[in-house]
């Protein structure tokens, strides 16, 4: 069970890093626009393409938790992805997080624990 929670806890970190550079860089590209001056920002931002590789690296290890483990136990452990990004949303982007998000996040828990349980 520790090996799983590991697994879903690899990828929902490759994933929450996909999206958090992936903000990033639609941040820096600026409002879109047909020229190439545009498309050359796109290209030359590096967060862009190390979103792809969390994202390419998030579906690996989830490929490999599909392969070993029964999807009725995984699949719901993906919403440990949600805890991750609430978190990831306030100290990498300054977001400010409402009380009611820390609830559901408590919720989330306690719904992760049941399912491990």
């Amino acid at each position: 069970m520790f090996r799983l929670i590991g697994l879903i806890l690899v990828q929902s970190v490759l994933l929450v890093a996909a999206q958090i550079f992936l903000k990033i860089s639609v941040r820096l590209f600026g409002s879109f626009a047909w020229t190439t001056a545009y498309f050359k920002t796109v290209f030359t931002t590096w967060q862009f393409p190390v979103s792809g590789v969390c994202a390419l690296g998030a579906f690996f290890v989830w490929m490999y938790v599909l392969k070993q483990y029964a999807f009725s136990l995984a699949y719901p452990l993906l919403s440990i992805s949600y805890i991750i990004g609430l978190l990831a949303a306030y100290l990498f982007l300054h977001e400010t997080i409402p009380y009611t998000r820390w609830i559901g996040v408590i919720i989330i828990i306690l719904g992760v624990y049941f399912v491990v349980k």
